[in-house]
């Protein structure tokens, strides 16, 4: 029996190096593109005055491609990456994603199937690939249980591709819950129970470092989309100030994410007892960071292209909205990493909030300023808390005692 062959080889071993592999960073290469056609959807649903509409629709997409991103991270984290069915997996996944994100333009309309084709294929074809692999390791139920629930979820799927338009959105909706489900109850199935990701035994430094990089991917999208917003402008003063202030809130978003809990989720991680459950409430913490993120970045399309524009209430969802979702996201990182509340997140939140209003009679320029100064007050609030002190030790609450989480722990 060769080393692909034998499913405890699979597993990752001690000395496994945490760091993510150059397969995985490739793969993330078609999320930045992924994450591209998001924003460049929504900004086209915004400007065609459907924004209730193109942000749920956007949404939901992004949630099936954030699930593929999530469970191959946790895939990669759990099993030996250098292994050839492994990388085989990951090679398959990301075409399966590639042809998600061409498909994300119009994926509502007539694209649908071709969406869900590649959804599902990853989705079921994945765990089904690893538990042959596995054999007759115990593991092997966690992935057949994966298939399972994805193809239950993947009936309303293929009904809402090949059904009515006007039913598309409420099916797709029902199978996203059913995938979202199966992931927080960890997937369970008659007279076995469930195997929630929080029981599982993983490499924290590798999934730390995974969603690091899917931040900076969010980062780098943002980047893209201001590039290409100025590029298309006249080399005035207006739009050269505009462009300069979505530069620096980018470059702020980085400096908070990064500021103490964003270096120091592996070692929280690695010192969890438990740290498949913290790694599980990192997942959804992320998401979210990240969706903030990508929100702004849809309100630096207007800010650049119409600085002196008045601020509407639709624009003013992604300008203050994004960063919004970002701090309060950020809020629940800094309470996973040291069992805290990050107060200066939260009274940033608020600021904000009340000022959304007053910004509806501003000009958009003059909103993405006070998101500017919000931002580097926060900065500012984290530098002089930590000037001269050395780094702190972790204190999260989360993966410290058992949760119940799962019989495939070991």
């Amino acid at each position: 029996m060769g080393a692909d062959g034998d499913g405890a080889a699979l597993l990752r071993p001690s000395v496994s190096s945490p760091r993510a592999t150059f397969l995985e960073l490739f793969f993330d290469l078609v999320f930045v593109f992924a994450l591209t056609r998001l924003s460049v959807r929504l900004i086209q649903e915004v400007e065609g005055g459907r924004m209730l509409v193109g942000v749920v629709e956007t949404l939901m997409l992004f949630l099936a491609l954030w699930l593929v991103w999530t469970i191959t991270t946790w895939v990669t984290s759990r099993y030996e990456p250098e292994r050839g069915i492994i990388q085989a997996v990951v090679v398959g996944t990301m075409f399966g994603s590639l042809m998600m994100a061409v498909t994300v333009p119009r994926a509502f309309e007539e694209r649908a199937l071709p969406f869900v084709l590649a959804y599902l294929v990853v989705m079921i074809g994945r765990p089904l690939v690893i538990a042959a692999a596995l054999r007759g390791h115990r593991r092997r139920q966690v992935p057949l249980r994966l298939a399972a629930w994805a193809a239950v979820g993947g009936v309303p799927w293929v009904a809402g591709a090949l059904g009515p338009d006007e039913l598309r959105m409420a099916l797709w909706a029902l199978a996203l819950a059913i995938d979202y489900l199966g992931l927080t109850l960890g997937w369970p199935v008659p007279r076995l129970g469930p195997a929630r990701p929080s029981g599982w035994r993983i490499e924290g430094e590798h999934l730390a470092e995974r969603y690091q990089q899917m931040f900076l991917i969010a980062l780098g999208e943002s980047i893209l989309v201001i590039g290409i917003a100025y590029s298309g402008q006249t080399f005035a003063a207006e739009p050269a100030a505009a462009f300069v202030l979505a530069f620096v809130t980018t470059a702020l978003f980085w400096r908070i994410y990064f500021h103490r809990a964003g270096h120091l989720l592996a070692e929280a991680l690695r010192v969890a007892r438990e740290p498949g459950r913290l790694g599980t409430s990192a997942s959804f913490t992320h998401l979210f960071i990240i969706g903030g993120v990508l929100m702004a970045g849809v309100g630096y399309e207007l800010v650049i292209m119409h600085p002196f524009d008045l601020l509407d209430s639709e624009w003013l969802f992604f300008v203050i909205g994004g960063p919004v979702v970002f701090l309060l996201a950020r809020s629940r990182f800094e309470y996973e990493v040291f069992g805290r509340v990050s107060v200066p997140r939260v009274v940033a939140v608020v600021v904000l909030v009340l000022v959304a209003v007053p910004l509806t009679q501003a000009m958009s320029m003059v909103a993405q300023a006070a998101v500017v100064a919000v931002l580097a007050g926060v900065a500012s609030a984290d530098w002089l808390r930590s000037r001269g002190q050395p780094m702190e030790m972790t204190a999260s609450p989360l993966g410290h005692r058992t949760s119940g989480g799962g019989n495939f722990s070991p």
